[in-house]
């Protein structure tokens, strides 16, 4: 029932992208609420944008079995505020990853407004990943942020119940939590927030800590590792 009220809740799919396989489909679910000023939202968008400029970022993505990732960028806030997200962008190389880099960057921020709505973001994330024309080995949705849920009676969505969500579509959540006014937001982030096979939580001590950590991150989500029973039925064969 949870999960059938959580589907009504959730927004409309976008416009489809031309089908393609890819080794990750990623969102980026970013934190734009009223406890992040402008500075620290450009230190976030600086950090994504210069992680995908990395070449060890871009090694990481050439290094998987297609080459190829499909990332977004979701921008969550108050639970009854719209979301938004960018068009999913086909990450293949240097001058894919420098054209993203330098769209997110171009872009200007909407009016920062309200509570921390997490629960209503990841389920915005899942959302934009259904219909969206890409196949993903992998599905993963990186929430970060400097705050828990705000509580707002029937608009907010417990981050428990998101996750549940998110797991019921396959998809794996992980949190970068941005410690700046709360030092224990990590320990609420690997508790409430995240799920999946392999979910991780990182921590930034700060919005200037912010692009260290995020390079960190999606090295870590972009790297291609086989499941364990993948290369155990490989090494079977092999023997035979």
């Amino acid at each position: 029932m949870v999960l059938s009220l959580l589907a009504a809740l959730a927004p409309a799919a976008p416009s489809r992208a031309a089908e393609v396989n890819v080794d990750l489909e990623l969102v980026l679910a970013v934190d734009t609420s009223g406890s992040v000023d402008d500075d620290e939202y450009a230190l976030q968008i600086s950090g994504i944008a210069g992680a995908f400029r990395d070449p060890e970022v871009l090694g990481a993505i050439a290094a998987g079995p297609l080459g190829r990732i499909a990332v977004t960028v979701a921008f969550w806030a108050e639970s009854q505020l719209p979301k938004q997200s960018l068009d999913w962008r086909i990450i293949a190389g240097a001058v894919d990853a420098a054209g993203f880099a330098e769209h997110l960057e171009s872009l200007p921020r909407a009016a920062p407004v309200g509570g921390t709505g997490i629960g209503r973001g990841v389920i915005y994330s899942v959302r934009i990943m259904q219909d969206n024309g890409l196949k993903g080995t992998r599905q993963v949705i990186d929430v970060s942020g400097d705050g828990r849920e705000t509580a707002f009676r029937y608009f907010s969505v417990p981050p428990q119940q998101a996750r549940a969500y998110a797991a019921a579509h396959g998809v794996t959540v992980n949190g970068l939590a941005i410690l700046a006014d709360d030092p224990d937001l990590e320990r609420y982030y690997r508790d409430s927030v995240i799920v999946g096979p392999g979910a991780f939580t990182l921590a930034a001590e700060s919005f200037e800590a912010f692009a260290e950590a995020m390079h960190r991150k999606l090295i870590r989500e972009i790297t291609y590792r086989p499941s364990v029973s993948r290369l155990r039925s490989k090494q079977e064969s092999f023997s035979r």
